[in-house]
Order: C-alpha cells, then structure tokens, then sequence
C-alpha cells in the first residue's frame, strides 16, 4: 500500500517522510491497524485518520473479490457531513485487472474494455506516458466533428457522455504535464484529427496543481505549426479552465489563435463545465449549418474540406 495526505499527481517529488509505503499479509488482507499507523507515522491530521481507517481497507476485498492486480485512488476528497463527521470520496479510480484470474468476469465488463487493437494514434500518444502528467486516450468515434482534449478524469466523464458521437476522442491529458509533453500530445491530437474537427475543445475542471499557462502556451505553439505545415483548416476553439496561471494562459492561446485567423470562445473558473460542453455543441453545429464555409472563406480555403 502507498499512501500520502499530500502532493496529488506530484507524488513521485514528494519527500519519503510524506509517503507511507506499506506491505501487508494478502492472507490476512489490509487490516484498520496498518492504515492507522501509515497515517500517523506520515502525519496526517487527525481528523482524516478515522474515516480513512474505516474505509480503505475495504480496498483490499474489492481487489481480491475481483480479480484485480493494482487500485488508485488519486485524490481523495474529504466531504463534512453532519456533525462535521467527515467522509472519504475517490473523485479519480483506476484499476488493472488479472485476465487469468476469472472473478474479474462477476462485473460483468464489456469486452472492448480489454481490446489489444489500438489506432495508430493511441499509440503515438501512448509513447508519451511518463510520471508526470496523463496521457490516456481512446477514439470514440473516427467521423466525428469535436476534437476535444481533455484535463481531469471528472471532466472527461462528463464530456465524453454529452458529446456523444460528436467527440473523436476521449482523453485525460491533466497531472501537470511539462511544455514539451503537452507540445508533442497536441502536435498528435492536430495531425491525426484537426482536419476533419469542427470544433477543438480544450475543457477541464478548475486545477490544484496544472500549470494552465505550460499547457495552453504549448498547444498553442503545436496549433501555429499544424497551419505552417499543413496549411489552414476551418475550426472554432473553445475553451473552459480554471487553475494556476489561467489568464496568463488564456492570454498565450488567443495570441497562437489570432496568429492563424480562428474564432475562439474561452470561459474560466466561474463558469459550470456542463454550460460549456452545451455551448460547444451549439458551435458543432453552427459549423454544421455554414460556420466551416463562412470561415473557410474567412482564412482564404476555397472549399471547406
């Protein structure tokens, strides 16, 4: 078991004496003990160590009730209820499961979940994956119209089930990513899909920890180069975010947007994710209706691809 109060996706910088890594019996299972004295010895505040002792060593059941191999749970909300009395929330879950080990098969999962056969462009992308920052996608649909590269796994839920077949991808690209990781991602996302893309949807909740102004400045310099080399395309940019250095972030992607002559609504912090995926929507489908010819027209393409 490896166990922190603190640090988030940045986990991998923290100090030893912050994170708990703890082995225990499988036989006898995750006991309330091990995790008290993790959390005591890493000095977590009092107040969280209770509801954490009741309920994380209900981890280790559903583990080996199910066939599972790893569990993540990353963060961990702690939510006040009556009294004060506060109880734990997984906003984030990940598992990996043994396909040899046949209790996997009681949730009844479909089988696309385990498919081996990824696209050419989940592999580019799956290259990138390193300690810092996410980098899971999966193509919904390879006709749709909404490019949509998202941060946080909250978000991507959500965006992913309202847009429908409208979204190509479904990704999560949050955990801070560097410059030069979130340049690459983007510079993949622009080559394989920008063309067909009514829409690029960059959505995500409000950040603890992302630099907005790392990420956006990097896909806005990866947009500038898309156009240098492959020549312009008709689209819109939408954008919904909030988090560290979000106006600074704001800032370097209309600058890249007004450089290549595409429209682009941004709404920060203040504004619910839900509105945004509908305003989005309406976008896909002004374009749908003579948006993509009227800025085709406005960027000098003669025919709208």
């Amino acid at each position: 078991m490896t166990l922190t109060h603190v640090g988030g996706m940045d986990i991998e910088e923290l100090d030893d004496s912050q994170v708990a890594r703890v082995p225990f019996d499988a036989l006898t299972g995750l006991k309330a003990f091990v995790v008290a004295n993790a959390l005591t010895d890493i000095g977590a505040p009092k107040e969280i160590i209770s509801p954490l002792v009741q309920q994380l060593p209900k981890l280790w059941e559903l583990m080996h009730h199910y066939g599972m191999t790893t569990i993540e749970l990353n963060p961990i909300r702690m939510r006040p209820g009556r009294e004060g009395r506060l109880t734990p929330v997984a906003c984030d879950f990940k598992c990996g499961f043994d396909r040899d080990d046949p209790r996997w098969q009681r949730l009844n999962l479909p089988d696309h979940l385990f498919t081996s056969d990824t696209s050419e462009f989940e592999q580019e992308v799956n290259q990138l994956r390193t300690h810092q920052g996410q980098s899971d996608v999966f193509v919904i649909n390879d006709e749709g119209t909404i490019l949509a590269p998202t941060f946080g796994g909250g978000a991507n839920s959500l965006v992913t089930e309202v847009l429908g077949q409208s979204a190509i991808i479904s990704s999560d690209f949050g955990g801070n990513p560097p410059y030069t990781k979130m340049k690459e991602v983007a510079r993949i996302c622009y080559k394989h899909w920008l063309k067909q893309a009514n829409v690029l949807f960059i959505i995500g909740g409000k950040s603890n920890n992302t630099d907005i102004y790392e990420t956006f400045r990097a896909m806005g310099d990866a947009l500038r180069e898309h156009f240098s080399v492959h020549g312009p395309t008709p689209l819109y940019v939408v954008v919904g975010r909030g988090g560290p250095n979000l106006v600074r972030g704001f800032g370097a992607l209309a600058d890249a947007c007004d450089s290549v002559g595409v429209p682009y609504r941004f709404f920060g912090f203040d504004s619910a994710i839900s509105e945004v995926v509908d305003y989005a929507k309406k976008v896909d489908e002004w374009m749908k209706r003579g948006g993509r010819a009227e800025i085709a027209a406005r960027l000098g393409i003669k025919q709208a691809a």
